[in-house]
């Protein structure tokens, strides 16, 4: 996993773009604070820039490095959830601008899987997750589920757990400064 780790981090620090495996789906990913990154997995996807994408971080310290202020019921909610859970919060900062809602939310996840804890951390910054596929297409739930095209079209593609079937993305919940939650994605 270390020469994964490497192999991936490489890349994600030249602005590059990969395709891993996460805590739920297979993801595209770059550099979250990258624009130009970002802006290459909207093109590859062929996705409006009005659909935004999750950014994993490996802890809650660095969920506080990006959101102004993180409401209390957040860490409650990420302790007592049974699955991976996705958490749009209000006022995001230090990310790519193409990366943040038109009403200034983002959607953050700590991430759980061990190969992207350790590639977040020696990244240094939130990485992009979004499923490897195409806007409009099913989201696969296994490797070899991903179409060519998105395999040719990224810098790299990590070499793990290319047998692990995820039939789930995260749950999704919107929590607003104010203490409305609203359910996305169950």
């Amino acid at each position: 996993m270390t020469k994964e780790i490497h192999s991936a981090f490489e890349i994600l620090k030249k602005g590059g773009i990969i395709v891993y495996p996460t805590d739920t789906v297979w993801g595209i990913g770059c550099d979250a604070t990258n624009a130009e990154a970002v802006q290459r997995i909207y093109d590859l996807k062929e996705r409006s820039e009005s659909k935004s994408m999750i950014c994993l971080v490996n802890d809650i310290k660095m969920l506080e490095h990006h959101i102004e202020q993180v409401p209390e019921a957040a860490l409650d909610i990420l302790k007592l959830a049974e699955k991976p859970t996705t958490i749009i919060y209000d006022k995001p900062y230090g990310i790519a601008e193409n990366l943040i809602s038109d009403d200034q939310t983002l959607a953050i996840r700590i991430v759980q899987d061990e190969f992207c804890q350790e590639l977040i951390k020696k990244l240094k910054a939130p990485l992009v997750s979004t499923s490897a596929n195409k806007s409009g297409f099913p989201t696969p739930n296994s490797f070899k589920e991903i179409h060519v095209d998105i395999l040719k079209g990224v810098d790299y593609v990590v070499n793990l757990h290319r047998d692990k079937t995820s039939p789930n993305p995260s749950s999704i919940l919107k929590l607003s400064n104010d203490g409305l939650v609203k359910i996305i994605r169950a």
